[in-house]
């Protein structure tokens, strides 16, 4: 079993409540939009990482991180970039590769909304965006996830709200 912190749109501000609520975590996950490498860091220093670059990251940050990651791991596969849009609108650039070799779950970010969703129209991939954990953007409540992965199951995923931006 892994269990995993997910979260993305920190731009810039690392909530310190982080390192308590994915202190039992065995990675951590961001989805773009990282803000600066001390972040990376900071994440790097406490568990391991993972990472995509995002729409506002520069080029250190894309020196650190891909823009697309596709993995496995206990079992599944997943693909995790930035923008790649949302069921059934997804990103133009992605959809036609959802659609060839969709993994089990597609983790983005960038629209700062927290939604974790089925698509039946792709193979009942898992569809999952963490919102934003920084204090940048719309959004009003800071989000995060944390999950377990074990035989080919995602389990006791639990959305963790870091409070008002």
């Amino acid at each position: 079993m892994t269990r995993i912190g997910l979260l993305s749109d920190t731009h810039g501000y690392l909530d310190p409540q982080i390192f308590t609520h994915f202190d039992r975590c065995d990675e951590i996950w961001h989805a773009g939009d990282i803000g600066n490498l001390e972040i990376i860091d900071q994440l790097r220093a406490f568990k391991p990482f993972r990472g995509v670059f995002g729409n506002i990251d520069n080029k250190e940050i894309r020196m650190e991180c891909p823009e697309h990651q596709r993995f496995s791991l206990e079992g599944l596969t997943f693909w995790m970039t930035h923008i790649g849009g949302t069921p059934p609108r997804y990103n133009p650039i992605i959809r036609p590769n959802l659609q060839i070799s969709a993994p089990d779950v597609f983790i983005c970010g960038h629209s700062h909304i927290l939604k974790v969703t089925r698509d039946p129209k792709l193979d009942n991939l898992l569809y999952v965006n963490p919102g934003a954990a920084g204090k940048h953007g719309f959004h009003h409540v800071r989000t995060c996830l944390r999950f377990s992965l074990d035989d080919g199951k995602i389990a006791d995923m639990e959305v963790i709200e870091l409070g008002k931006k």
